[in-house]
């Protein structure tokens, strides 16, 4: 029988050149990825780092240096790799998958070696760009789609008013926008053909908006003797009028409609024209010229009606500035605008 000793020696030994040749698996193997093992989703399993990037470059890197396109309205934008500045370590990616493919006790590296079971390793991309290059290609995008709302408008001629439509606007959502084009540029699973986020901005006047602002205005027309009432942007009424004379025409320009009076009293302007009427107060009466209704617009003219025995006046430059309409007509235009209507004469 053999003696205790020099069985525990055997043991030993062979232990010890086990251990011997596993150490040389594993010196032997020190530059090998593990079995099963990926890069940025690339299968490198059991090649060398060398062999590794050489994969990388055919497989991987064709697919990061793809160009982005970005699609903002009816327009495409495209990024390129290279202006992007778009580069990966690809030595980096695979020492690294090498560094992770030797950790641990080498028996059991040098075992998993030989026996094709070790643990996989999976290491994830790593690229670089230009934050400035993609914020300037954002900014780019922005230029040519960002477009001001523009709110609904009011204009004024001799012939009425004239309205503008409202406009939406839009605008570039740069951050999200650079946010997804960093992700598509680090992750070549993600496709390189984006919708640039788009939101649309709301003009602050809608014709809606304008109509309410504007309930009714006037626009008085002094060469047909037409004063034009509008309700709501939309023609409502004309009348038949007189203007001004020559050298005290009614005075052209945009007023508002500033006092209204029933049997309006006649403050007699400081004019040459007054004669002894000069600075009085006239109540309404056989020599108070204002009949009716009074409209004041321009501190001193204002629209009102006049005596029968005058109509025939209407359609002529007859008054000494001031607008003068029929009784019945005064008085309809009248209940139909407030303090503050616009009155715009040409």
């Amino acid at each position: 029988m053999a003696r205790p000793a020099s069985v525990l020696a055997a043991v030993t030994a062979v232990i010890g050149l086990g251990l011997a040749g596993a150490a040389v698996v594993d010196q032997l193997d020190r530059d090998q990825i593990a079995p099963g093992s990926r890069i940025a989703g690339v299968p490198v399993g059991g090649l060398s780092r060398e062999a590794a990037v050489q994969r990388l470059r055919s497989e991987l890197l064709p697919r990061i240096e793809r160009t982005v396109a970005v699609r903002a309205g009816a327009r495409t934008f495209w990024l390129t790799a290279r202006r992007a500045g778009v580069s990966a370590d690809l030595g980096a990616m695979a020492a690294e998958a090498v560094r992770r493919s030797r950790q641990g006790f080498f028996l059991s590296r040098a075992i998993d070696d030989i026996t094709g079971a070790g643990g996989s390793v999976n290491v994830p991309i790593q690229v670089r760009y230009s934050r400035t290059a993609l914020a300037q290609f954002v900014a780019r995008i922005a230029g040519a789609v960002d477009t001001v709302p523009v709110d609904a408008g009011l204009g004024y001629e001799a012939s009425g008013i004239r309205t503008t439509p409202a406009r939406p606007g839009r605008e570039v959502e740069s951050a999200a926008l650079l946010h997804e084009l960093a992700m598509a540029l680090s992750d070549p699973r993600i496709p390189r053909e984006l919708a640039a986020p788009i939101r649309s901005l709301a003009p602050r006047v809608t014709a809606r908006q304008l109509s309410a602002r504007y309930p009714r205005i006037i626009v008085v027309d002094r060469e047909s003797f037409t004063p034009r009432l509008y309700e709501n942007l939309r023609l409502a009424r004309s009348y038949p009028i007189a203007v001004g004379m020559i050298g005290l025409q009614t005075p052209a320009g945009l007023y508002h409609v500033q006092d209204k009076q029933v049997d309006p009293w006649w403050a007699v302007p400081h004019d040459a024209w007054a004669g002894s009427l000069d600075g009085k107060l006239i109540p309404p009466g056989p020599q108070d010229p204002l009949k009716a209704r009074w409209m004041g617009f321009d501190g001193g003219a204002g629209i009102h009606g006049i005596d029968p025995s005058e109509y025939s006046t209407i359609g002529h430059d007859a008054s000494h500035g001031c607008i003068r309409m029929t009784i019945p007509d005064v008085i309809s235009l009248y209940g139909q605008v407030s303090v503050g209507t616009p009155v715009y004469i040409a």
